[in-house]
């Protein structure tokens, strides 16, 4: 039984697990330390992110070839996240909207910088959703948590299923190696997780929420996809070489990006811009 595990771990494509794993439990508890901590610390981090997430898309799209419009939108980018920094949440989303739709217009004909526009808002999402969420209360600490353990669950038990059990893949043209089967137990995964985490936290467990781990799950499996698609645009196979066994900040967190930003759609439409995570919990 002992040789027949060890030759199940030494399969090929589990080679990867020692630094992936390293990597994604050195930067959880990064992560999840400066988001207990939240107020000013939490920020930043999430400015850093934005700033990142920016410089690495347009490594991948070759965007600053678009010359003044990529200087544009860079000097957007950072005055939002200037703006977020200090509470100004209001501006910084106007910011980024009306730059968006300015290098668009200008750019109609050319279609030079569709690739800049795309970046801003990408990077702006994953500098600005995290913190909007946050906020500055329990609530705003509670729904971060619910996205992250969802999505978290859901890269972990679709690393392992799509391993284990193979079979189809779901979409070969953009990621040869995930399966349908990887898809199947990460959405599986993700909403046990949300709802463990839910009833750990409020004891409460609605259908609610179970429908919107589900759609957490299967929104960050998507934005995965999506940056899989986008690197294979341009080929590229990693976006950075930030994190060993994940390639760039990107790597890790394309996920993360698009359901954080779902989640703080649900709480902007169920309460207000403020503290958008006060009506998760109450789904």
């Amino acid at each position: 039984m002992g040789l027949e595990i060890g030759r199940f771990l030494r399969v090929k494509s589990w080679g990867d697990l020692k630094p992936r794993l390293i990597s994604a439990v050195i930067l959880g508890l990064a992560v999840l330390a400066l988001a207990i901590l939240g107020g000013l610390p939490f920020r930043i981090l999430c400015v850093v992110t934005g700033f990142i997430v920016f410089d690495e898309w347009t490594r991948i799209t070759g965007a600053r070839r678009a010359g003044p419009l990529f200087d544009v939108a860079r000097n957007a980018l950072a005055l939002s996240l200037l703006a977020f920094l200090f509470h100004f949440e209001l501006l910084a989303l106007a910011i980024v909207a009306f730059v968006a739709v300015f290098i668009a217009f200008v750019d109609r004909r050319e279609k030079r910088a569709d690739w800049v526009a795309g970046g801003l808002v990408y990077a702006a999402i994953a500098g600005l959703a995290p913190g909007m969420v946050r906020g500055e209360d329990v609530e705003g600490l509670a729904a971060l948590g619910l996205v992250i353990c969802v999505v978290w669950s859901t890269d972990i038990a679709a690393y392992f299923s799509g391993r284990t059990f193979g079979g189809p893949k779901l979409m070969p043209l953009v990621s040869p190696k995930k399966t349908i089967s990887g898809a199947v137990g990460g959405l599986v995964a993700g909403v046990l997780a949300g709802w463990l985490y839910t009833h750990l936290v409020s004891g409460d467990v609605g259908f609610g929420i179970l429908l919107l781990s589900a759609v957490l799950s299967a929104v960050g499996q998507a934005g995965d996809l999506y940056e899989s698609w986008v690197k294979r645009r341009f080929g590229v196979k990693d976006s950075g070489r930030l994190i060993p066994g994940h390639g760039g900040l990107m790597d890790r967190i394309d996920a993360l990006i698009f359901a954080t930003a779902v989640l703080w759609l649900t709480g902007l439409f169920a309460s207000e811009l403020e503290e958008p995570a006060r009506a998760i919990f109450h789904l």
